[in-house]
């Protein structure tokens, strides 16, 4: 395999990927799109493909799976399963959410932990890629009950983590309550205060001001980037924004601060459109306290209308941001979108695009951001937490958001340089895979075959 050229060499990379993860699909899209990508730097430069990099870097470092029981209100016993894939620690310790869905699969967990190898080593603050869970779905449990699903899923995973070793975070399902559990059953366990050991803590116990934020202001911030280059920016365009959720809802609040016009978000249960352009106060009002549907934001405004049916990528915009889940926006959403004349697509969710519909994008000329570098300022921030917990120290909101801004500038720097260096001015995919690669590689080739 040392002798072929760098396409066959990635073919049979793929094919042995494909045999080794039977039934992952979501996995497999990602190591496809990143294997294409890397065909060029390969061929220039061959130490890479000497010492067997790519096919160390798509083989997890550790892949655990654990067994989760506890005990609802009532009395009964459920059993659950536990996730996390430590994918590289190349750069630093495992960093990476844990997110609590019921269909949580091992394939969906490794997918989610490899785009983190990527998306970290961008920020370039110094931290490792992983990812976990578990098939469980807080939603309709009492606190007590997640708060002992959270006990157990902790006895097991602790003994896997530490501030110089892993360090999850929230993500689906996982928010402060659920961190603020973890936290406690890993200090009961280890008899350590590692303020450290968890990021999206609460602000009055070692969290990050800003972190909330995070994901949904560095989408925006990477969108203005990849505006600037053309000239424009955020003030007077049309946007659309898929989910309902942190993301999105911190999305459309940054964005309305630049200028934008954010018409349309959605949920599980459909879309709602508001020319007049969504009220925040009442959509957080909606989503954050009642957890309630978007059609109660339509039964309270007048400008607002309400659909069970169709997408809300159907909606005229300038700038679509999809940030629910994997594979939302399809071929055919894109095909509606590049109609309507959408001019920037950048991923607030993990690769919520199909590989078809990126196609489409890109065939049309539309700014595309892929999630590895558009969402990266979740973990950014994760580790600016990380950075303010071992200086025991904390900053202002303002602070830290001037330094989100300044990471999702440098990660967009980076993509262009890197996709220019390569002849495809605009491929942020090529610039972003590239970029993250070359800075996890060179740390691989320095610490030996380990």
């Amino acid at each position: 395999m040392m002798s072929v050229d760098a396409s066959s060499r990635i073919e049979a990379l793929y094919a042995e990927v494909l045999r080794r993860n039977p039934g992952e699909p979501e996995f497999h899209q990602a190591v496809r799109e990143v294997l294409h990508s890397l065909e060029p730097v390969l061929r220039k430069r061959p130490e890479y493909a000497e010492a067997q990099l790519v096919e160390r870097l798509v083989e997890p470092e550790r892949q655990l799976l654990f067994r989760v029981p506890w005990t609802d209100d009532a009395g009964e016993v459920h059993v659950n399963r536990g996730f996390r894939v430590e994918f590289s620690s190349a750069l630093g310790p495992y960093k990476g959410g844990l997110r609590f869905v019921p269909d949580l699969s091992l394939g969906t967990v490794k997918f989610l932990a490899f785009e983190q190898i990527f998306k970290n080593a961008l920020t370039g603050l110094g931290i490792g890629a992983g990812k976990g869970g578990a098939d469980f779905d807080p939603k309709g449990r009492s606190d007590a009950e997640v708060m002992r699903f959270c006990q157990s899923f902790m006895t097991e995973l602790h003994r896997h983590l530490g501030e110089h070793t892993d360090v999850p975070a929230g993500d689906i399902g996982v928010g402060s309550r659920e961190i603020g559990f973890l936290f406690g059953q890993y200090k009961r366990l280890t008899n350590r205060y590692e303020a450290g050991v968890l990021t999206g803590k609460g602000t009055g116990w070692g969290g990050s001001e800003a972190r909330t934020e995070a994901t949904g202001y560095g989408t925006v911030h990477f969108v203005r980037e990849m505006l600037a280059t053309r000239g424009e920016d955020l003030a007077g365009h049309r946007v659309v924004l898929s989910g309902s959720g942190n993301v999105s809802l911190f999305a459309v609040e940054k964005a309305q601060a630049l200028g934008a016009l954010v018409v349309a978000c959605s949920d599980s249960s459909g879309y709602v459109v508001d020319e007049a352009g969504l009220d925040l106060d009442l959509l957080k009002e909606i989503k954050l306290e009642r957890r309630g549907r978007l059609d109660t934001y339509a039964e309270a405004r007048p400008s607002a209308r309400f659909s069970a049916r169709g997408s809300v990528y159907d909606v005229p915009c300038d700038i679509a941001l999809p940030c629910a889940t994997q594979n939302e926006l399809t071929e055919d959403h894109a095909v509606s979108l590049v109609k309507n004349g959408v001019k920037a697509v950048a991923e607030g969710a993990n690769m919520p695009c199909t590989p078809d519909a990126v196609g489409v994008l890109r065939e049309a000329g539309v700014l595309y951001g892929p999630g590895k570098a558009a969402n990266a300022g979740g973990v950014a921030t994760s580790a600016l937490e990380m950075r303010q917990n071992a200086a025991r120290e904390s900053w202002t909101f303002a602070e830290t958001e001037s330094r989100l801004a300044a990471v999702m500038r440098a990660i967009h720097t980076e993509c262009v340089t890197a996709a220019e260096e390569y002849g495809s001015a605009d491929d942020y995919v090529l610039g972003a895979n590239v970029a993250g690669f070359r800075r996890v590689a060179e740390a691989m080739r320095s610490q030996g075959v380990v």
